[in-house]
């Protein structure tokens, strides 16, 4: 999977995207304009290959959503559990945050698939162990039941939308300081200390048919203290595959940051990523070296893989090309959830004015 620079394909993107290695496109906020804009670029890409390239972004909430003007400005994850408790009595609000992560699920795939996007990489099941900035408030909670919870029910709308999740950061993020886009973090805790805690919404999510997941460009030193956990065969063979029994796509995270750096140079990591068993990686924002790995993978695809991946394509009536994001912005149940997310965001205006 990799990107392209602009708003439309050059004739470079139209060449590399032709390459049987290439799987998939990452967008960014540089390659949005409108909504018709997204969805012209989208039936481009769609169209260039069959089957079909999938078409993937990060578009969470918060801080992490690529596309903004047109769409809905979606909650930061953190604020659904904080908006429910905020009006509800105790025993009544992780009911009422799961209706509203339900409803933000839905939200948030369908306003991406009627522009032709066919999944976004959601939810974050990091937990909030209030030292990591680049996590923050991405996370839903700290608590591992309460996140479980709410992410299921987030999944559990974008699967109404037509749209697969896929999790992230395996085997958890949220317990190291660094930025591994711009640091090498390194957690030190023992497996045992992971496993009653930050795995528990990987193991959940992967229960209730979660079909994607990212690994994290971590080193846990007391684990596998050579490879980060996206190029570690005992994370996502011997974890991942064989104790949490996950049958999905595993992405690397972009081989691009610092956190891959320590691996090589771009074939080497791309080729340590899939040895350790990614079956799609992810170089962004430097093309010469997404040609690098290119050139150095095999041609014919795993078909293995190439099964795993079909179950992230867009289904369901919101992925036809008769239907605009305009057209959703006037059915029943968006303007519900747009209701939803406006009552989250006044609550949130509430709490910052106190």
């Amino acid at each position: 999977m990799l990107d392209i620079d602009g708003v439309e394909l050059s004739l470079e993107d139209r060449e590399i995207l032709s390459d049987p290695r290439v799987g998939g496109v990452i967008l960014f906020s540089r390659n949005y304009h409108s909504p018709e804009q997204l969805s012209a670029l989208c039936s481009e890409i769609h169209a260039l290959r069959s089957p079909r390239l999938l078409i993937a972004v990060d578009h969470e909430g918060g801080r992490v959503q690529r596309f903004r003007h047109g769409f809905t400005e979606l909650p930061a994850m953190a604020q659904i559990m904080r908006s429910s408790s905020s009006s509800n009595s105790s025993s009544n609000s992780l009911e009422s945050a799961r209706k509203n992560a339900d409803t933000i699920g839905w939200l948030l795939a369908a306003e991406l698939l009627v522009c032709g996007v066919d999944f976004s990489f959601t939810p974050v099941l990091d937990l909030s162990h209030g030292v990591s900035g680049v996590i923050g408030d991405r996370a839903f909670h700290r608590k591992p039941e309460v996140v479980s919870a709410l992410a299921q029910s987030l999944m559990r709308g974008m699967h109404r939308a037509g749209m697969g999740a896929v999790g992230k950061h395996f085997p958890g993020h949220g317990w190291v300081k660094e930025d591994s886009h711009l640091e090498v973090p390194v957690d030190g805790r023992t497996f045992a200390d992971i496993l009653v805690d930050d795995l528990i919404p990987f193991e959940r999510m992967v229960e209730y048919g979660m079909e994607g997941v990212m690994p994290a460009h971590i080193y846990y030193s007391k684990i596998d203290p050579d490879n980060p956990a996206g190029f570690s065969r005992f994370w996502l063979q011997e974890v991942l595959r064989r104790q949490l029994r996950f049958e999905g796509v595993i992405f690397s995270d972009d081989l691009s940051m610092e956190g891959a750096g320590k691996i090589g140079d771009y074939p080497t990591r791309a080729a340590a990523a899939l040895d350790a068993g990614c079956d799609m990686v992810l170089v962004c924002n430097h093309r010469e070296y997404a040609i690098q790995v290119l050139d150095s993978l095999p041609d014919a695809p795993n078909p293995l893989t190439t099964a795993r991946l079909i179950r992230l394509h867009a289904r369901g009536k919101l992925s036809h090309k008769d239907i605009s994001l305009e057209d959703l912005m006037q059915s029943s149940e968006w303007q519900i959830a747009d209701r939803v997310v406006n009552e989250m965001r006044e609550v949130h205006t509430q709490e910052m004015e106190l």
